[in-house]
Formats: C-alpha cells, structure tokens, sequence
C-alpha cells in the first residue's frame, strides 16, 4: 500500500533485463534503450514472420546519442544470441558506407542469412560530414528484407554542441523520408515504421532522435510482436513490376535517381498513408482552425493546452482539430488534404524553421481559394512574427500562439487568465532569482587542466572534446572548428597575418576520428602551428568510452612522424614509463607534465608543424576504473590543516582543481579538499604549502556503518509512517544538482519505483555539459497507469516536489520556472558548493542566505537540511546526499504515490552501494522526525558573533601562540579602538572587529614553530581522526 492507502500493482520480479527480454505487459527504458531494443525486437518480428535476418549497427557516438554505443555493449549477449552485430565506426562517413554495406549481402554468392536490417546513427554533425556516403547509399537502395533505419541526434539548442541542429533539412536535401517520434514509445513503433518502409520502399528511413526523447525514460508496452504494419499491395505506378525499387548491381546513376523520385519516394508517402503514420487525433464535427504539430512538438501542444486548462472536450467545442504528423518529410498529401477539408485557418507548430508549413502550404496551394484554409506558424496573418525559428519553443510560447487563434469564447477568456497567471509567475521568477551560476568546468584532476593552458602572449584554436569548454575559461582559446578540422584554418589565415605560431588543441578520439588529415593539411602546407594532442585513453566527452581502434603512444607518434611531423614531444604524468621504452625514436624528447609550459614556449618559436602528445589518463575513467577493480587505487589521500591554512589559494591556482574548496571559519576563507570528488591528481602539492599533509592507506571516517551509534538505529526502526499528502493527477518532481553527485540516479529511482508499483512514469535528465560539474535537473513526472502523461518534462510552475540538490542550481532561473509559490514543496541541501567561478577567482563570495531566501521565496514550503554534512558524517562520501534528501521528501509525505518497498527495490536494482544508498534514504527520514540525532555527534560549534567572544577566542589562541603578556598586548590595542569607536560612531563595532581580526592575525605570523605547533597541539589530529580512520 501507498502512504494514501491505495494498493498497488506490484512488479516484485522486475529484471534491469527486462527491458531486452520482455515480450508483454509493461516496461521502463530510456530512449537510448528504445533504440537497442528496435533491433531485438525486429529480429522477433522477422523471426515470427519466417524472416531469416540479421542486424548490423554501425555510427559514431555523439550526444543525445552519446551512450549509445555503451548501452549496446551491455546488450552484447541478447544483440548476439539474435544474430545484430554491432560494430562502432570510425567516423560517421565510414560507418555510413559500412551500413550500405550491409544491404550488398544478397547480392552476391556466400550470403547466409536473407537480409540485413542496418542501423547507422550519428548526430547532426555527423550527418552533416557523412553527406557523401549516405546520398550514394539512398541513390543505391536497400535489400527488400533488410532496410537501414538512419537515427540523428540532434540538439537544437546546443546544450551539447558547437552549432544547433535541425537535421530534417538535411536529410530532405538526401532525399531520405523523416520520421519524427514523439516519445519513448515511438522510438520503438517509429523505428519498425522506419524499417519496414526502407524494405517497401527500397530507401533509407531517417528517424530524428532529440535530446528530450532519447534523455527520457517511460513505461511503455513491451508488445511490439502485435504490433500491425501493413504493406501496400503491389502497383506499377509504384514500380513493383518494373524491376522493384531495390538495390541491385551494375545500376547507373540516372536510373538510381529516376527510381527514387518516380517510384521509392512516392512509395514511402503510400507506406505512411497506409499506416496512417499522420493522423487526426483530435476532431469536433464543426473543425474550423487546425493545428499541426510533429514529434515533440505535438506533447509541447497537447501540454500547453493542459496548461491553459483546455480539455478536450473544450477543444472540440472551440472547433478545433489536431493533426499528429509521424513522417515529417515527404509530408503525405492525402492525409493533409482530408484534415484541411472545411478548416479555415491552420495553425502549423514547427521547432525551429518550417518544415511542415512550407510542405502544407504548397500542397494547399492549389486548393480554390474559397476552401483554401489560411495557414500560419512562423508568421501571423499580417506577416509579424509569430512562433519563433531559433531555438526550441517552449510550451508557454505556443499557448500564446494558440490562443490568439482561438474565437471568443468563455473557454478562451478561462484560458487566457491561466495564460496570463504562467506570465506573472514568468515575471515573479525574473525578478526573484539568484545571478549566481553554476557553469561546467573541468573534472577534478582532468589533464584538460594543464593541456589547455597557453604561455603568456599565445593564443589557441578550440575544438571538439571536453576542451571545448577552455572558451570559456581564461585561456586565450577561441574559434571552434567543426571536428576533424582543428588547426586547419590555420593555413587560411596565417599567409595574411603578423602573427608567428598558434596552439591547437585536439584529443585522441578526435584524432583518430579524422584529426589526422589536418595535421597532414598543416604540414603539405608548412604552417608554424603546435598541435597539442591529449591522449588521455578514453572518449570522456560521451562517457568514457574507448577509442575504436588501436592506438597506442608508439603508434601514435610513428603516424606523426610518417605524416612529416619533426618535432614531437612528450609530456605525461608518469613519464618513467617511456624512458626505457624501445618503440620511441630517441630524439623523441620524454618529460615530466611540470615541464609542459617551457616546451611549449620553446615549439611556439619553431617555424614548422610541431606536436606535444600529452599522455594522462581522464580522472573520470580513472574514477570509473578503480570502482570497478581495473587500475589500482592509490594508497595517498591530501588533507589540508585548516589551521595552518592561509587563505591565499594558491594551490587552486597550481591545479586548477574543483575538489579544493572554500571553508570558512572564523579565523576567515581557508582551504579544504573534497574528498567525495578528489580524484587523486595530487596537483594541488605544487604550491609546497605547509598546510598539506599526505595520508597513507587512510580510508575515509564515515564509510564503516557498523561503526553508527545505536541509538540512530533504533531510532530509524521507530520512525512512523509518513504523513499522505493531497495527489494531483500527475506528481511533478523537479531533481536538481551538480554533474557526478547522482542527480540522474535518483531520477532513474524514481521512476523505477513508480513501474514497481504498477505506475507510469516520465523522467527527463537535462544535463548537456553537466557531466564536467555543471548543473543538472532531472524531470520526474508519475501518473496512473492510464493516465496520459503529456511528455517528460514538468510544466512551467507545476512542480508538486523539488529536490534541490544543490542551492545555486535551485536559485536559477531553468529551476524556478517550474516550481509554484502555492504548489512547490522544497527539500533543500543547505551544503553550497563552489562554483567554477571560484577556481578562476578563489575571492569569490557566496550568499547561501540569499539563495535560501530565493528558493523559499519562489515555493510554497522549505525543508532544510545539511545532508551533505549528514552523508560525509556517516557515511565517508558527499554523493549520498541527494538519497537523503529522497529519504526525508518520503518521510514528509511528499512522495505520496510511491511505496517505501518499491524505493528500496529500485536501490536494491540499480547495484551500486545499495547498503549505503538504503541508509542514507533512512538518514534522510530520520532527519525528517529527529534531525538532532544525526548532528549532535559532530560536535559543530558555531563562530562566535560578538566582538567580546570574538576577542576571547583570539586571547586563547595569542596566549598559546606565545603566552599571556602577548595576548594582553592584543587586548590593550583592540580596547584602544574599541572605546574611540565607541565616542565617535556609538553602538558600532565593525572597526574595532576589523582590528580584532586582523591584528590577531598579524601577530601571530606562522613561522616554522608556529606552523609545529599547529601540529602537535592536538587538533591536528582530532581533524584527522574526524575524517579518516585506519
């Protein structure tokens, strides 16, 4: 039972292989999932049809496609036993040609299965550079039982991208249909379309694949088997009798193009006719304004009108009828024109430029005018803008949009107040929220850190890679080139400029990518450029995938010496490693990464092509592999001694590293090391501080649970049951946060529970370049199981729950757009973190009072806690904080739809740490009843406020520095201050604090005996004992 008291449906054998194993009933997947499972079920259909098939996959990863490949290669043993081969590409043009490929199976003697289906993927830019290849291979055709399905990521609004995307443009100009799903669900439907039009058609089949879908998870049916797609009956006019619209041998290239344009496309508009790919979902029998939307578009619509609190039933008394387009290009005309038929203006929603309102306006076109319906979308009536072509539009814009069509009406002045509440809170919003911002950096021990950075009066051309983000940094870096291209623009403008040299970075993926061929460029052209080549093992942009091919440092050096390379050195964080190396040439110059700055200095003034090979391993896959028993975890761990501490940030200024952050105490700003996020680079000894001290073989404190009081234990075991609170339709949850602390997870825990106990649900993960410490906000939205859930993300101020993380991503405007002053419950983390801002400017204040007031300001009630604090405490790591927060969000009653049995289910299935996250999800509901029990052991006590406790505090401290003729010394020159002060300004006392600071602070200047005796006093050691044990 739910704490509402509803029963539930249970799924208490649910498998994570579910999702690849299930014939029927329900299940939960992402949209990268969707896309792994298509080829399975394909294979089932095939199977069920007397189809010998097989599948090959072939692309290049690239977000929101990203994980693709890896979830493929968990998939590996169910891809295998049905025969789809996956093989990763090279690059996208390769991999194209590869799928193409795999349509030639039947064509020649030794085939062994009937057909093939391909699925070639790759987002926009890769479509883009991959032109060439896929237009032949559409020109070629495809195996009548094969089929290639062509996926697209695409990012329309750059979130993860040099440039955004809007790739049917691109595929029209291929002259390859698109289809365009909506959700989860129509990956799946949409891609069998997709596959079975390609063998009808005898063409690729494009599929777009946005960031909103395949970022998505949802509980769909896992009855694809039933699934009916009909197969037009045989026509000459379609070119079933005249040879077929296959791929075929010894065909001539204007034949290919005569075929695909009398025969395969107008096939392809027949197929979706047939399967009513485009259809009316909703009608009125007295329709006069039409609306036409695609893909996610048309959730945006059907939200947005919930939004304005239009049902259905007021839809179809305002006249309205709603056109779903499923293939978005070539636009199926018979639909089109019986959905037109007696409307009198038609309202086209098209993300970005019009692709569907400049098909139905020429398909309309020669309609009589006095059945012609008006059409509008970018522009309105009187040609001013009216749905903008940059961007995504948003669920509000369209509502405006909708609304200055509708006639007047009761239901239209009820709609327009709604529409004018979401602008007034748009407004609040503006005016109530935090300016500061949590922007990505660099991983904690990234070799980003230091490959980036250029000599004073050097600049460097940016790339693709995670050193894409130096633009944003101070790093004189400038000027992306799309990938493969680094450097080459180089040889444009450097004939015409005063300038000698220019730096350019590039990483090892994109190197063996296509990187190559501009380095081959610069040298045929002799430019004076530095290519700075990180070689760093993995592909850390997408996830720590490896490179797909062989390349090792040897190789790597002997390509550039055979491209006509003559200077090349290397520089590595272990650079003994190749010292005694006998497959490095001996003029190859081998250095420690210290030295870095002064090769560089020294390549910029050679006249040629130069290269430095920077050899480190990524810190996440380092992370990744130690967790999983792969590389060795170091025996070392840094602790700063806040004591002797000075302030002065200069180890922030050697590494440049996230994991060193502020804390303030009341002798001021000193440094700590966030042990949760330390990746063991060890940079941060560069500055040779005293107050660095290296532990060895020290596990961290909080991690042993058996070591927990008893007390919290029982305490946890009578903690009562929560409290149900009132549940809407849908629960709204809005999770927010920093890269890496598990925002997603508990997303993905969520919803997971949900589908345990028999509910739907709808998650979406907005990260974009959030995975390198930027924000993340995670959408959660649970329904019924019939309930309709009109897209993942949570509308503008209908966030039932937020779970803020983080407080800066919580203060922001992309947070409190979604939550409501009279509907928003808040479970806050009080921890704030540093920003990126800190570590370019380590002055940079925080106002963790404003921010709280911001957040509380904009919802409806705050819950507060230090779970960061809590989780660190007991158990040694500060990632469990957001299960704590989950923990106390239930205990409130504000999960009211979700059981505790199917939260710890999910924990129990996601497998990582599942004792700690159960424990910390308790810790959480015990600081929801007994918050006192969990901080009362940490002895935290706060800085004194007065100035007579301020002062006693530092006569302590001169007396132990030296002894009691000293700290009178102190005293007599602050009571000296104190009392003019007092005559001059009296009840005021900011000078004489400034003076009780300060002076303290001069006078007890840390020599070497000072700094011993901060060593050996005895707090040394209880700080050490608080945090690590061993």
């Amino acid at each position: 039972y739910r704490p509402d008291g509803e029963a539930c449906m249970r799924h208490p054998d649910l498998s994570l292989d579910d999702k690849y194993t299930k014939r029927d009933g329900s299940i939960f997947l992402t949209g990268i999932q969707a896309l792994v499972r298509l080829a399975l079920v394909q294979r089932w259909r095939d199977i069920a049809a007397g189809i010998d098939s097989a599948g090959f996959i072939s692309g290049y990863r690239g977000s929101p496609l990203g994980g693709y490949d890896q979830q493929l290669q968990k998939a590996a043993e169910h891809l295998a036993a049905q025969n789809i081969r996956f093989q990763p590409g090279v690059n996208e043009d390769l991999a194209a040609t590869a799928v193409w490929g795999s349509q030639q199976t039947n064509l020649f003697p030794g085939a062994r299965v009937e057909g093939v289906f391909g699925l070639w993927y790759g987002k926009a830019p890769g479509l883009d550079r991959s032109g060439d290849a896929i237009r032949h291979a559409n020109f070629a055709g495809t195996s009548p039982k094969g089929g290639v399905l062509a996926v697209v990521g695409d990012d329309p609004a750059a979130k993860s991208s040099s440039l955004p995307s809007q790739s049917e443009y691109s595929f029209m100009d291929l002259e390859i249909p698109v289809l365009n799903p909506a959700n989860v669900r129509e990956v799946l439907e949409f891609g069998l379309y997709g596959w079975a039009m390609s063998r009808y058609a005898g063409l690729w089949v494009g599929m777009i694949a946005l960031a909103d879908i395949m970022d998505s998870a949802a509980t769909v049916s896992a009855d694809q088997l039933s699934m009916r797609i009909h197969t037009p009956e045989p026509c000459a006019e379609f070119g079933d009798f005249a040879g077929g619209r296959s791929i075929r041998t010894g065909d001539e290239p204007q034949a290919k193009e005569a075929r695909l344009r009398h025969f395969r496309l107008p096939a392809a508009q027949r197929f979706a006719r047939l399967n009513r790919l485009d259809r009316i979902t909703l009608n009125s029998s007295q329709a006069k304004l039409g609306i036409v939307a695609t893909g996610r578009a048309y959730h945006d619509l059907r939200q947005a009108m919930q939004s304005l609190g239009i049902s259905d039933a007021d839809a179809r008394a305002l006249g309205l009828r709603i056109y779903k387009v499923g293939m978005s290009w070539p636009l199926e005309p018979e639909g089109l024109h019986e959905f037109a038929t007696g409307l009198e203006r038609i309202l086209v929603i098209d993300h970005k430029r019009g692709v569907l309102e400049s098909q139905i306006k020429a398909q309309l076109y020669s309609l009589p005018a006095a059945s012609r319906p008006e059409i509008l979308g970018k522009q309105d009536r009187d040609g001013a803008p009216l749905l903008d072509n940059v961007a995504m539009l948003g669920q509000t814009e369209i509502a405006g949009a909708l609304l200055r069509q509708l006639p007047e009406s009761e239901i239209r002045a009820r709609a327009e107040r709604a529409h004018a509440d979401i602008q007034t809170h748009r407004d609040f919003v503006a005016t109530h929220l935090s300016s500061t911002q949590r922007t990505p950096f660099f991983c904690s021990g990234c070799p980003h850190n230091r490959s980036t950075k250029v000599p004073e009066g050097s600049r460097a051309l940016a790339g693709v890679g995670c050193h894409y983000m130096a633009q944003i940094m101070d790093r004189d870096t400038d000027m992306v080139s799309q990938m493969g291209g680094e450097g080459a623009s180089w040889i444009g403008q450097s004939p015409f400029t005063d300038e000698r040299h220019i730096f350019v970075n590039l990483g090892d993926g994109t190197y063996f990518h296509s990187g190559l061929l501009a380095i081959r460029a610069a040298v045929a052209a002799n430019v004076p450029i530095t290519y700075k080549i990180l070689y760093n093992d993995a592909v850390a942009m997408t996830g720590g995938q490896p490179i797909d091919g062989s390349l090792s440092v040897p190789q790597l050096i002997a390509q550039l010496r055979a491209e006509g390379v003559r200077k090349i050195s290397l520089v590595s964080d272990a650079p003994e490693k190749y010292t005694a190396a006998s497959d490095i040439p001996a003029d190859i110059e081998i250095a420690h990464r210290n030295r870095f700055p002064a090769i560089q200095k020294k390549l910029r003034d050679y006249a040629g092509v130069s290269v430095i090979i920077y050899d480190q391993t990524c810190a996440s896959e380092k992370r990744r592999r130690r967790k999983r028993g792969k590389m060795d975890e170091p025996p070392r761990r840094l602790f700063i001694n806040e004591a002797v501490c000075e302030g002065c940030g200069d180890c922030s200024v050697q590494s440049s590293c996230a994991s060193i952050e502020p804390v303030e105490t009341e002798f001021g700003r000193k440094r700590r090391i966030n042990q949760s996020s330390c990746n063991k680079d060890y940079s941060c000894l560069e500055g040779f501080c005293p107050s660095f001290v290296s532990v060895m073989n020290g596990d961290l404190a909080g991690a042993d649970m058996a070591a927990e009081p008893p007390e919290i234990g029982a305490a946890i075991a009578a903690l009562p049951a929560p409290a149900a609170q009132p549940v809407h339709d849908t629960c709204n949850i809005l999770i927010t946060g920093i890269g890496g602390a598990g925002v997603t997870t508990v997303g993905a825990l969520l919803a997971t529970a949900a589908h345990i106990d028999g509910l739907a649900a709808a998650t979406l993960d907005m990260t974009g370049l959030a995975q390198k410490g930027g924000a993340v906000l995670s959408h959660v939205r649970i329904g019924a199981a019939d309930m309709p859930i009109n897209g993942p993300q949570v509308p503008e101020g209908q966030a039932d729950l937020l779970l803020a993380g983080d407080m800066v991503v919580s203060a922001g405007e992309k947070t409190l757009t979604h939550v409501d002053r009279r509907r928003t419950q808040t479970v806050l983390n009080t921890h704030l973190s540093p920003t990126a801002a800190f570590i370019e400017n380590t002055r940079t204040k925080y106002d963790a009072a404003e921010m709280t007031r911001t957040i509380a300001g904009n919802t409806a009630r705050l819950h507060a806690l230090e779970a960061t604090q809590i989780a660190e405490r007991w158990l040694g790591d500060g990632v469990y904080a957001n299960m704590i927060l989950l923990g106390m969000a239930y205990q409130r009653g504000l999960l009211p739809m979700l059981t505790r049995d199917a939260i710890a289910q999910a924990i129990g299935l996601n497998g990582t740490a599942v004792a700690q996250n159960l424990r910390a999800f308790d810790y959480g509901r015990l600081a929801a009843e007994q918050p006192d029990i969990l901080y009362r052991a940490d002895n935290v006590h706060p800085f004194p406020l007065s100035l007579d406790g301020l002062i006693a505090r530092r006569r302590k401290h001169l007396g132990d520095y030296q002894d009691t003729a000293y700290a009178d010394r102190y005293s007599r020159l602050v009571a000296r201050v104190r009392a003019a002060e007092s005559r001059i300004r009296p009840g005021h006392t900011a000078l004489a604090e400034a003076v009780a600071r300060n002076y303290a602070k001069l006078l007890a200047y840390k020599d070497e005996f000072e700094v011993a005796r901060l060593y050996t006093d005895g707090r040394f050691a209880d700080s050490l004992a608080r945090q690590f044990k061993g």
